[in-house]
């Protein structure tokens, strides 16, 4: 039976949290299966913290090459993924993207229906041969429909095989968006092959896991995890789980020692660690996920100290703020001051107050041990 401790070990490892690896950028992505890119400086600062000798421009080359892709995948959100795992992970869940959008009152208004949305699709792709801004998707759906409608366009973007084309800003993506036609063809028909290929993907990068983990991760209904899972049969192991819970892995899959040490690291915010399981006790107690995770659907940028979320960061004049929810150690404290010092450099080239939006949620935080670093 694995315990709790060992599954935490399990994740750092696959998340390439336990060490930097000396990786390329699009085997790092591929690693870790899904970066979340719903601010454009996460992936950078997701993958600063699991590569070795990380390099922004980089990420910028493979976004411009479009090996690594942006675009509304699970959770109905943006990830960034390697280019070949795209279409059938977007495949998996085009029915709940369109779902999430046209069955929505905002789309409903339009007057359209959904049979109009997607006999759009394939004029939208077309048009979308090259980049393109909101404003001139929904300037050339005026002229297509005889009126405007932008909700038309926020469905289609979220649902059509559609990514986010880099727009040269300091992060590659910025807060006006450009958008292409995802650069290989979308696939169509049984969904079931690319469901069971994102299910064996999300357990190679955050396995072992419980079938109620994967529907938490991707959104899929728990009856079509099954299925995949059923399906998979015996290329997957069973493990037992805390508490007698059957949990689900890829044979072979890094399961390392409870004891093995987990250094510290400024993780982004909306960091997947957070996020990929039912059982988030995983990386963090239950005490803070308020603090982090917050009632509109905001992760703040954390702190993990021996693998678990111990406090939140933001940047400040000075270096990176940190609040500890609890006491730490000088040696916590120390590794913290190094990670706080390589992130002031790579914010240096970039955006040195990266998250400064959010900065309110630290007027809500609990009382702690607050220490400016780097």
């Amino acid at each position: 039976m694995l315990t709790a401790r060992q599954l935490n070990r399990a994740t750092l490892a696959r998340q390439l949290l336990l060490a930097r690896e000396p990786l390329p950028v699009v085997a790092a992505v591929r690693r870790v299966v899904a970066v979340q890119a719903q601010e454009p400086a996460s992936p950078y600062i997701a993958l600063w913290n699991r590569i070795a000798g990380f390099d922004a421009a980089d990420l910028d080359a493979a976004y411009a090459s479009h090996e690594v892709v942006k675009a509304t995948s699970v959770r109905i959100t943006l990830h960034a993924v390697a280019a070949d795992d795209y279409p059938s992970f977007h495949h998996a869940v085009v029915n709940l993207l369109r779902a999430s959008r046209l069955h929505d009152k905002r789309f409903k208004d339009t007057g359209m229906s959904i049979d109009d949305a997607d006999a759009l699709v394939p004029d939208v792709l077309a048009f979308l041969a090259e980049p393109r801004t909101n404003a001139e998707v929904e300037a050339w759906l005026a002229t297509r429909l005889g009126a405007p409608m932008p909700r038309a366009w926020w469905a289609l973007r979220t649902y059509a095989p559609v990514v986010h084309a880099p727009v040269g800003t300091v992060w590659a993506h910025g807060p006006r968006p450009s958008y292409l036609a995802a650069p290989t063809p979308a696939l169509t028909g049984d969904q079931a092959p690319s469901i069971q290929r994102l299910v064996r993907r999300y357990l190679e990068g955050f396995g072992p896991a419980s079938a109620k983990d994967i529907a938490t991760f991707t959104f899929l209904r728990a009856p079509v995890v099954k299925a995949a899972l059923n399906a998979l049969g015996d290329s997957l192991e069973r493990v037992d789980g805390p508490g007698g819970s059957v949990l689900y892995d890829v044979p072979g899959a890094p399961l390392p020692d409870a004891d093995t040490p987990a250094p510290p690291r400024l993780l982004a915010m909306w960091d997947s660690v957070l996020l990929a399981y039912a059982d988030r006790d995983r990386v963090i107690a239950p005490e803070h996920r308020p603090v982090v995770i917050r009632r509109n659907g905001d992760v703040l940028a954390t702190v993990l100290v021996d693998g678990r979320v111990a406090g939140v960061w933001r940047p400040t004049d000075g270096g990176i703020e940190v609040t500890a929810f609890n006491p730490l150690d000088d040696d916590s404290w120390a590794g913290l001051a190094a990670e706080a010092a390589a992130l002031v450099e790579l914010l240096a080239d970039r955006d040195p107050n990266v998250y400064k939006r959010y900065a309110h949620w630290w007027s809500t935080l609990p009382a702690g041990e607050v220490r400016i670093l780097g």
